[in-house]
């Protein structure tokens, strides 16, 4: 890896009061994390490849980004692997040079499901504290905002 790349790779979790398959299912369609996630703008899927395992999903995602006091719109891709069960892995790809890697498991508990979401962010140096800052504040919020979607239903 190069001095001018940052990496830095982080476990978050969140007790979710619903069945596994049911919280896998909503987390796989990105047009329900849209309205978890306190950055994304909007979600448009690209395509779909079926896989042996399961199948490939593309998105192109708009977010909000904060950067002191002005917020930027920035455009990606993201792909979801999704098994037929089991863990989903997360790609999410900005300019220049951000790569989101994630794995994400359901494990039933008594109450419903820890949802697990392992990420590694790379970042160019300058921009890695803030782009670390904000992913891992939204993660915490998207999963929180999953919590309480199964919460009132």
């Amino acid at each position: 890896m190069s001095w001018w790349v940052a990496e830095s790779e982080h476990t978050l979790s969140e007790e979710v009061p619903a069945p596994p398959g049911d919280v896998r299912d909503f987390y796989v369609d990105l047009d329900n994390i849209g309205l978890v996630h306190p950055l994304i703008v909007s979600v448009r899927a690209t395509s779909r490849t079926e896989t042996p395992e399961g199948y490939l999903q593309s998105y192109r995602v708009v977010d909000r980004i904060p950067l002191g006091p002005l917020t930027l719109r920035i455009t990606y891709r993201a792909r979801l692997h999704v098994r037929t069960d089991g863990e989903v892995t997360t790609e999410a790809d900005q300019s220049p040079g951000v790569r989101l890697r994630g794995t994400v498991s359901f494990t039933p508990t008594e109450g419903g499901t820890r949802l697990t979401e392992r990420i590694r962010i790379r970042a160019p140096r300058p921009l890695a504290p803030t782009t670390t800052r904000e992913a891992l504040k939204a993660h915490h919020e998207m999963l929180a905002g999953i919590r309480r979607h199964f919460e009132s239903a």
